[in-house]
């Protein structure tokens, strides 16, 4: 007799690489599909910290997540911490995250943070990403401060999203406090490479 899976229990589910702390942060020039600009790291960083999240709009523990990625940057964005999203996936094989999805998504969803498309997949790969959401905060000088989860919540486990994890790492970046190395990997579905 065969089970029938829901479509929750059959999502394949992969683990951030972990790249090593203080790492300097790859640099990026990506266009925003949204407004048709090229953006850069440069220009986006912060110096009181940068967060960058891989992220996509077909996968469903980023769609699990979104409504806590929006709070969290229209929190922290105010205190000076620069935020931005990138979407590497293959939009040939999945057309659900072309750059004109991606647009319709961040207006639909009011993202205050860019969400930029990585069309080569280079930029993904200088970050050793893994999967989405996926998520690095580098301090002030680019250094890789904290990588992983955003919080203990999955599609399936029941439990709220906080962005606790995020939001403590950010938190003690702010307050030049040092931030634990202690930190769990993030999990979500694969990056679509080509």
């Amino acid at each position: 007799m065969l089970a029938v899976l829901s479509k929750k229990q059959i999502m394949a589910a992969t683990e951030s690489n972990m790249l090593p702390l203080g790492t300097k942060a790859p640099q990026f020039s990506l266009i925003e599909p949204l407004t048709g600009k090229i953006r850069t790291l440069g220009e986006l960083r912060s110096a009181k910290g940068t967060l960058v999240m891989f992220i996509c709009n077909h996968c469903p523990f980023v769609k699990h997540v979104n409504s806590q990625l929006v709070a969290l940057a229209n929190n922290y964005l105010k205190k000076g911490i620069s935020i931005v999203a990138i979407s590497s996936n293959d939009a040939q094989s999945y057309p659900e995250d072309a750059p004109d999805k991606m647009a319709a998504i961040a207006k639909e969803l009011e993202y205050p943070f860019p969400y930029l498309y990585d069309e080569t997949q280079e930029v993904a790969k200088a970050y050793d990403a893994a999967c989405t959401p996926d998520f690095y905060i580098f301090d002030g000088d680019l250094r890789l401060a904290y990588r992983g989860q955003l919080d203990s919540s999955r599609p399936s486990n029941n439990l709220p999203t906080n962005g606790e994890d995020i939001r403590n790492a950010l938190e003690s970046l702010l307050n030049n406090s040092p931030i634990s190395e202690h930190q769990k990997p993030s999990i979500g579905c694969s990056i679509k490479w080509r």
